[in-house]
């Protein structure tokens, strides 16, 4: 029988899932791989922020600087948690419920973070509620798209692990090499995916406003305007 559910590592007196130890694995590899990349080849980096700016830009109107760190760490974060398994005695991550749920719950609360930032707190409760009778509805999509992200990502990559196992078992030398680089292929096209309806949800919930550094440069500069021509 073949199962692709975590299992739980007896680590003391606490039993922990598989998939956490993992991901704490994966994590150091990606700060110690980040700090070897920036010294040694800076350019991957800058690279990969061009990317990001690249396809943020495309979605959202206004300065982008905020949103690339976070944007930026998860699409990095996911697709080396969507190929981790690859590597020998350990699992991907993300074929747990619990890592895409949290992705997705990340992004919940980052959407309506932005979103204040740019509306301010009334301005974006208003653009929620506007009409008033549209509340619920928002609060049901809103809850829906975030299931929507957990299950998607989730979904696609116990298949992928799925597929490779069957085909493994039914022909264990060659035949599961192609599968295992569609899997590559499918996991960083999935982390992309993520990104960019994280990147979506962002762009509508700031589509209405600006960053309040930005209304605070604009107020200042239209400040200098009046008195510059008040002077002439």
């Amino acid at each position: 029988m073949i199962d692709v559910s975590p299992q739980y590592l007896q680590i003391g007196p606490f039993s922990i899932r598989d998939t956490v130890v993992a991901t704490w694995i994966m994590m150091v590899i990606i700060v110690v791989a980040v700090i070897v990349i920036r010294r040694q080849s800076p350019m991957l980096l800058e690279w990969l922020v061009e990317f990001l700016d690249s396809t943020i830009s495309g979605w959202i109107d206004t300065p982008i600087e905020m949103y690339v760190p976070f944007l930026g760490t998860m699409i990095v974060f996911l697709a080396v948690a969507n190929n981790f398994g690859i590597l020998p005695w350990v699992v991907t991550p993300t074929r747990d419920i619990n890592t895409p749920a949290a992705m997705a719950i990340i992004v919940f609360f980052a959407v309506h973070y932005f979103g204040v930032r740019a509306q301010g707190r009334l301005g974006y409760l208003k653009h929620l509620s506007s009409p008033i009778f549209m509340l619920p509805l928002e609060v049901i999509g809103q809850l829906s798209r975030t299931l929507s992200l957990t299950l998607r990502l989730f979904g696609n990559m116990v298949s992928t692990e799925l597929v490779v196992a069957v085909i493994y078992a039914l022909v264990p030398l060659i035949a599961p090499l192609p599968v295992i680089v569609l899997g590559l292929i499918t996991g960083v096209l999935q982390s992309y995916i993520f990104v960019v309806l994280a990147t979506s949800y962002i762009s509508a919930a700031v589509r209405n406003g600006k960053p309040a550094q930005t209304r605070q440069a604009g107020e200042t500069a239209g400040r200098g305007n009046q008195v510059r021509i008040a002077a002439e």
